[in-house]
C-alpha cells in the first residue's frame, strides 16, 4: 500500500509538471501570435508568483485593466492585488478573474454611471464649449448640495463586485482607505472586511475630494490615494507575502511617502509616458485608449521593449551603433542631440532610437504594436518615400535613412 501511494503521488506530480510545461508554451506561443509572430522573450521571471499594487486615479483607471491583460496573456502569476481608490475596484475584478467582465465595465463608462451628472453638459465641460455661466452655475450646485453625488458609484459597484468569489478567490485581496472618523489610514484583507461589507469598503476607498461624504456604518472616510497613493500597499504585501511587485502607476492626487523595501524585492514599474486625461474624465473613447496604453505600456516592461513613444524590440549591441555614427561630424550630432531634447553625450544607441521614434512619430507610423527595428526603419522609408514634400522633413530623419540598415 506504501508503494502505491508514491506512486500515485509520483502521477500527480508528473501530471503538474505537464500541465505546468503546457501552460507555459500556451503563453510562448500566445506572445508570439499577439506580437504579430515575431517572438519576444519575456524578461521578467514567469516561474514567479507577483504582489500587483493599482494606485488610484479615478478616471484613468482603464490604464490598469489593459496592463492586466497584457499580464495575463504573458502569463504572469498574481498571487495578491492590492488597491487603492479606483485600484481597489480594479483589484477586486482581479481577484474575480473575469476580464472580459472588467473590459466591458470600462469600454462603456460614463460620467453618469459614476456620478449623478448629466453626460452631455459633462461633455461639452471637457470640450471648453459649455458657456461659462452655465459652467460656474453647475459648481455652485455641487457645493450647494454638498458635493457630487456618487450614488450610480454604489451602483456600479454592486453591479461588477461579487463579494463571495472574491473571498473565495487564491488571489489574495487589500484595499486602502482612510477614516476621516477615527482619522487613520486602513489597510485591509478580505478576512479584515466583515461578510457583506466588501461593496461598503471600496466606496469608502473611493470617496474622491469633492464627492458628497456620507457615513458608511456611522464613520466617514476618505479616497485612501489621497493621504498614501501607494507606499503602504507596498510594505504591506512585502511583509506579509515576501513577494516581488508589479506596480501599475496612473499617478492619481495624494501623497507618496518613501518607502523602503528589502533589498531582495524587485520592483517592476508599469507607467504611462502620455498623458492619460482628468480623473473624472470617464468618456467611452478616452477609457478605450487608456486601455490600449496600460496594455502596450505593460508589455514594454514585461517583454523588456526598447523606446519611449514606440514599443521596440532592440537586440542589437553598441558597436552596431557606433559604426552607424561613424564619419558623423561632432557639430551634427550635437545638432541632432539638441533637437530631440537629448544629453550632447547621449550614446549611440539611444540617439539612434530617438531619431527612429521621432521620425516615425513625423510620418505618422501606428504606433501601438511592437516593431523591430528594421520594421519601424522600413516603414519610415515607405512613408518617406511617399511624401510630396520632402523638404519639409527634419534633417534627422534625413540622416537615420541615409545610415541604412544592416543588411
Amino acid at each position: 500500500m506504501q508503494r502505491q501511494r508514491k506512486n500515485n503521488k509520483e502521477i500527480k506530480e508528473e501530471s503538474h509538471k505537464r500541465k505546468a510545461a503546457a501552460a507555459k508554451d500556451f503563453a510562448a506561443a500566445l506572445a508570439f501570435h499577439l506580437t504579430g509572430g515575431d517572438f519576444v522573450k519575456p524578461v521578467i521571471d514567469l516561474e514567479k508568483t507577483y504582489g500587483i499594487v493599482f494606485d488610484g486615479g479615478g478616471a484613468r483607471g482603464a490604464y490598469q485593466i489593459g496592463a492586466w491583460k497584457a499580464m495575463r496573456e504573458a502569463g504572469v502569476k498574481i498571487s495578491t492585488v492590492a488597491g487603492t481608490s479606483v485600484g481597489a475596484l480594479n483589484g477586486a475584478l482581479v481577484c474575480m478573474g473575469d476580464l472580459e467582465r472588467a473590459e466591458k465595465i470600462w469600454e462603456k463608462i460614463t460620467f453618469s454611471r459614476v456620478m449623478d451628472v448629466d453626460d452631455q453638459i459633462m461633455q461639452e465641460l471637457f470640450d471648453r464649449k459649455l458657456p461659462l455661466h452655465e459652467a460656474i452655475h453647475e459648481v455652485l450646485t455641487v457645493i450647494k448640495n454638498g458635493g457630487v453625488d456618487v450614488t450610480p458609484l454604489r451602483e456600479l459597484i454592486h453591479e461588477m463586485v461579487d463579494e463571495e468569489k472574491i473571498r473565495q478567490s487564491k488571489i489574495a485581496f487589500y484595499l486602502l482607505t482612510f477614516s476621516l472618523s477615527d482619522m487613520k489610514e486602513l489597510e485591509l484583507g478580505i478576512e479584515d472586511i466583515p461578510e457583506g461589507l466588501l461593496e461598503d469598503f471600496l466606496l469608502a476607498s473611493a470617496y474622491l475630494l469633492g464627492f458628497k461624504n456620507e457615513e458608511l456604518h456611522g464613520k466617514k472616510y476618505m479616497d485612501g490615494g489621497v493621504i498614501n497613493n501607494v507606499g503602504r500597499l507596498w510594505e504591506h504585501l512585502v511583509g506579509a507575502r515576501d513577494l516581488d511587485i508589479i506596480e501599475v502607476r496612473i499617478f492619481g492626487p495624494g501623497r507618496e511617502p518613501r518607502v523602503y523595501l528589502p533589498d531582495d524585492v524587485t520592483v517592476y514599474e508599469i507607467a504611462p509616458r502620455v498623458k492619460l486625461g482628468s480623473i473624472i474624465e470617464f468618456q467611452e473613447k478616452r477609457s478605450r485608449q487608456n486601455m490600449k496604453i496600460g496594455y502596450y505600456d505593460a508589455k514594454r516592461v514585461i517583454y523588456g521593449l526598447a523606446g519611449t513613444i514606440y514599443y521596440i524590440e532592440q537586440t542589437k549591441e553598441e558597436w552596431y551603433y557606433e559604426k552607424k555614427f561613424e564619419g558623423l561630424a561632432e557639430h551634427d550630432r550635437r545638432e541632432i542631440a539638441f533637437w530631440l531634447k537629448l544629453p550632447l553625450r547621449t550614446k549611440e544607441a539611444e540617439l539612434y532610437l530617438a531619431m527612429l521614434e521621432a521620425s516615425a512619430k513625423y510620418l505618422h507610423v501606428p504606433k501601438y504594436r511592437i516593431y523591430t527595428e528594421e520594421e519601424l526603419f522600413d516603414l519610415v522609408k515607405e512613408k518617406y518615400e511617399k511624401k510630396d514634400n520632402k523638404e519639409a522633413v527634419p534633417y534627422f530623419t534625413e540622416l537615420l535613412l541615409a545610415m541604412g540598415k544592416e543588411e
